[in-house]
């Protein structure tokens, strides 16, 4: 394709206003990652293009970022060598900084990362036989402070931009090297199964990272549709899973504007239980809780509702408890499955473990009601994979880094 974009590159840099799904610079320049190709375009007609040329460039540059990895203009080689310049001056393809990176021995691989104003977050990648997950943060810290959970006990400092959520995605595909190579053909008709990888490692997305995804609705929603687009990154929505703590009047949007499948962090099936270990069961109790999951869009037998149970040990595990579970799953008539979590201790944590013996006692109650009960494998222990651990863990390390130095100076 014959490039033409000498004869109508615009002059100077004009300030472009930062908006809510534009992840903030301190260099001006716009971040384009998270972003589909109808607001790219609308910013580059906005820096100057005329509507011909940013039509095509936004073709052009959002297959570089999505289908190929590009992360920087300078690989986008149908574009011209002086437009490129142009590109570099005024936007930018980041992704998210690594602080720190870890590879257990199971294959679990976590990182530590940094948004571009400083703030800490995590993703982690669990690799099995027949898939490999990447679990995505939606917001930097929580407010829920569910007593289990590590990230609980963290301020919520912001909610990560649809680009944030979308780079650790990238980030992730960067680190198994997993984009395709080949031809590229940005005309109308072009065969866009050729930018497709084949084989990938990175086959699933859980939103169950730092943070409550419902309560930033709108980024994750928009992101996520970057993941689910045909010409974007097209991962389909059924190998997506979107959890909540039970954020009830945003459930019903979640199952029709993004459609992922829906997880539930349920963990107690007594009011005065979840009260203490959910505080949000005071504001959306069990019934109510259950009562949006069976009216959840999409929910059926070949979609069903996971929830998430958190093992306990003489808090929630008792025999009675999974006889409850199975009674309230059936009453609601919930096309549902139920993920037994072997809890992860963190220091500081005022919970144990259920015993393997209680476990395995517990999911065969459930199995026997008729509902799958999985226990999960508990997966990168040795690098401080309890969400939040590792944030922790890279704090105190700082905080001792900065003792120390204090002490040389001072000696």
């Amino acid at each position: 394709m014959a490039d033409t974009s000498l004869m109508s590159i615009p002059g100077p840099v004009d300030p472009v206003p930062v908006a809510r799904d534009i992840t903030p610079r301190a260099d001006g320049r716009v971040d384009l990652m998270g972003l589909p190709k109808a607001r790219i375009r609308e910013l580059f007609a906005d820096a100057g293009l005329d509507p011909k040329q940013a039509k095509l460039r936004s073709k052009q540059v959002y297959h570089w970022i999505y289908h190929r990895g590009a992360s920087e203009f300078s690989a986008m080689t149908d574009i011209s060598k002086t437009m490129r310049p142009w590109l570099e001056e005024r936007f930018v393809i980041a992704r998210p900084e690594v602080v720190e990176a870890q590879h257990s021995t199971d294959g679990t691989r976590k990182w530590l990362l940094r948004t571009a104003d400083g703030h800490d977050f995590e993703m982690v990648f669990i690799p099995d036989a027949d898939r490999g997950t990447l679990c995505v943060s939606s917001q930097v810290g929580c407010t829920l402070n569910c007593r289990f959970c590590h990230t609980g006990t963290m301020r919520l400092v912001r909610n990560l931009t649809p680009g944030e959520i979308v780079g650790q995605v990238m980030l992730a595909r960067d680190a198994l090297g997993e984009w395709p190579k080949g031809k590229m053909d940005f005309s109308d008709d072009a065969d866009e199964s050729e930018y497709r990888a084949d084989g990938r490692l990175l086959t699933n997305i859980v939103m169950m990272g730092m943070g409550e995804p419902l309560y930033n609705f709108d980024n994750v929603r928009d992101a996520l549709n970057l993941v689910m687009d045909g010409e974007g990154l097209a991962l389909s929505k059924r190998r997506i899973t979107l959890s909540t703590s039970g954020v009830v009047p945003m459930m019903e949007r979640c199952g029709e504007e993004i459609g992922v499948n829906l997880a539930v962090s349920l963990h107690a099936v007594t009011k005065d239980i979840r009260d203490e270990i959910v505080p949000l069961n005071k504001k959306y109790g069990i019934e109510e809780l259950l009562e949006a999951c069976a009216a959840y869009p999409g929910a059926s037998n070949a979609r069903r509702i996971t929830f998430e149970y958190v093992m306990l040990k003489d808090k929630n595990d008792s025999d009675e408890h999974a006889h409850e579970l199975v009674r309230l799953i059936r009453e609601h008539k919930l096309p549902a499955k139920v993920n037994l979590i072997p809890f992860n201790p963190w220091p500081g944590s005022a919970y144990e473990c259920s015993t393997p013996e209680r476990i395995r006692s517990f999911s065969n109650i459930v199995f026997e009601g008729g509902i799958s009960a999985p226990v999960r494998t508990p997966r990168g222990r040795d690098i401080d994979a309890a969400c939040g651990q590792l944030k922790t863990a890279a704090e105190k390390k700082s905080r001792a880094q900065l003792d120390r130095e204090a002490a040389e100076a001072a000696g």
